[in-house]
């Protein structure tokens, strides 16, 4: 299963690199026109985004023991989104083995 993890996170990250770079070439952020970002459906997809963030980097900070390591992984959560969320599991991921249970990804590590 950890094999299958790490395998869709990295599928993931690159898919939101690959995305996001391709959009950037195609439009700033700051240019999105003023009916895109007005329309109802884009502040609820926006919001419905923030909050996944935010429910997931609960997660995090308890899995997380250094309020400094919490903090940087908010601000990389809040600025680049998803490629954060996959870049934390992949750092998680590659720090078990890849015949441990998916519980020694989702729990805190005694020695934390």
């Amino acid at each position: 299963m950890i094999l299958i993890l790490r395998l869709f996170f990295m599928l993931m990250l690159a898919s939101m690199i690959g995305v996001t770079g391709w959009a950037s070439l195609e439009c700033a952020l700051w240019r999105i026109p003023g009916e895109v970002a007005s329309n109802p459906w884009f502040i609820a997809t926006l919001a419905d985004t923030c909050w996944a963030f935010l429910t997931f980097y609960a997660w995090l900070a308890y899995k997380e023991t250094s309020w400094r390591s919490r903090l940087a992984w908010l601000l990389a959560i809040l600025a680049l989104g998803t490629m954060a969320v996959a870049a934390y599991m992949l750092h998680q991921l590659f720090q078990v083995n890849a015949s441990a249970g998916v519980e020694e990804v989702l729990l805190r590590r005694k020695n934390s």
